[in-house]
């Protein structure tokens, strides 16, 4: 919107407040289809939206400020709760970063396994956007066939590390443990049922009537748009930029994997579901191939500066006992320096920039969050559509406010 057109409906918007024809409605903090405590200022001509403020800060955390308190590997607890939905993407992002700056080489098994955990993860994100996007539109069977899939991945998740949103199973240098026994025969029976679910979510939405006219034409998101507000995942590939940062800039490996960029041209809140829709399918493939690379070795990395101890020395060796309470007690100490790590999270580019002082603790630490420039753009989408029309584009752009108020 130029700087005329904007200039008009705020004089647009005054003549009617004249007239006592604009209302102004709080949509949120507390609202099913706010997405988590989002409050948008809207102001209504009859049921058309004239402008729209969103409007942050009631989940606000200061996980960035926590982190300046705790020791490198007490990090990994506070990042993980940032999105909640994607807790490996928040740890892969910080992992890395301290990673580089260390310059730490992960071990091969432990990279294949992160990407497992995160195509898992982007799956499992998707499917609970689906279903709660599909409940907003009353088709509450969708909503019940997401979970019941995303139940399997959470599953997964317990299986390895006892926890089902927040595994906190990445460590400096790799992972906390190899896989379970009968893991990988787990992750092939969720694959080989996926294609199934997929294909029902397929047939149920894709076509659906009334998906599609709520839908098709709603909240577009321009290429102009993405670069002007730093738009990226879903919303920058439905607008026809096939930008990835799996592509763009590989870590773990991804380079040596065969998957596509999902894109479209509309840059509507269809072309966005069709996107995500595809992107779980790649994720599979993408969890099939890492299953066939997965090769035995160690997962963690054999750095004294960051590696723990084996188990079995601690019962025989002073040394290993000493070394393993500074670790704990005490942590790591990166050199001076500072860094910039991102990753493809399921939202987008998430990324972290690191400041070490050379002490235990970060100096700073900057979240890079794919969920708050998608909730800003909200301001620039929302005017002359229905109020309706609003939760379909809150749900398109898929926000996670502890990724947002951090």
């Amino acid at each position: 919107m130029s700087n005329i057109q904007t200039n008009k409906l705020e004089s647009d918007i005054e003549s009617l407040g004249l007239t006592g024809d604009v209302l102004e409605l709080n949509l949120g903090p507390q609202h099913p289809s706010t997405h988590g405590v989002l409050r948008l200022k809207l102001r209504l001509d009859g049921e058309v939206v004239l402008s729209a403020e969103p409007v942050i800060g009631y989940l606000h955390t200061g996980v960035e400020k926590e982190c300046e308190t705790r020791t490198y590997h007490q990090v990994f607890t506070l990042v993980d709760r940032l999105d909640y939905l994607s807790g490996p993407a928040e740890e892969q992002a910080f992992a890395a970063t301290v990673e580089q700056l260390m310059n730490i080489e992960v071990p091969e098994r432990a990279q294949t396994i992160r990407l497992i955990l995160l195509e898992l993860s982007r799956i499992g994100s998707h499917l609970l956007w689906l279903g709660t996007s599909a409940l907003e539109l009353n088709m509450s069977s969708v909503f019940m066939y997401c979970m019941a899939e995303r139940e399997k991945i959470l599953d997964l998740f317990e299986e390895i590390s006892g926890a089902r949103m927040f595994p906190s199973f990445w460590r400096i240098g790799g992972i906390a443990r190899d896989l379970n026994p009968g893991f990988e025969a787990h992750v092939e029976t969720f694959l080989n049922n996926f294609p199934g679910t997929w294909k029902d979510l397929d047939n149920l939405l894709t076509e659906n009537y009334v998906w599609c006219e709520r839908l098709q034409g709603v909240a577009v998101i321009d290429k102009e748009l993405c670069k002007q507000f730093m738009c990226t995942g879903p919303l920058i590939r439905a607008a026809g930029v096939p930008y990835d940062i799996r592509k763009a800039y590989p870590y773990l490996g991804y380079e040596h994997y065969q998957f596509d960029i999902p894109t479209r041209t509309e840059a509507d809140a269809y072309a966005r579901y069709l996107v995500r829709m595809e992107e779980m399918k790649q994720s599979a493939s993408l969890v099939r191939q890492a299953l066939a690379r997965l090769k035995p070795g160690p997962v963690l990395t054999n750095d004294r500066k960051v590696a723990l101890p084996p188990r079995h020395e601690l019962a025989r060796s002073m040394e290993a006992v000493i070394h393993q309470f500074k670790l704990v007690s005490e942590g790591l100490h990166p050199p001076i320096g500072e860094l910039y790590q991102c990753v493809e999270s399921a939202r987008g580019e998430l990324g972290c920039y690191l400041v070490s002082d050379g002490s235990n603790r970060p100096y700073r630490l900057r979240v890079r969050s794919p969920s708050f420039p998608h909730v800003q753009v909200l301001k620039k989408v929302l005017p002359k559509h229905i109020l309706p029309d609003v939760v379909v584009a809150i749900a398109s752009v898929d926000p996670i406010l502890g990724d947002v108020d951090r």
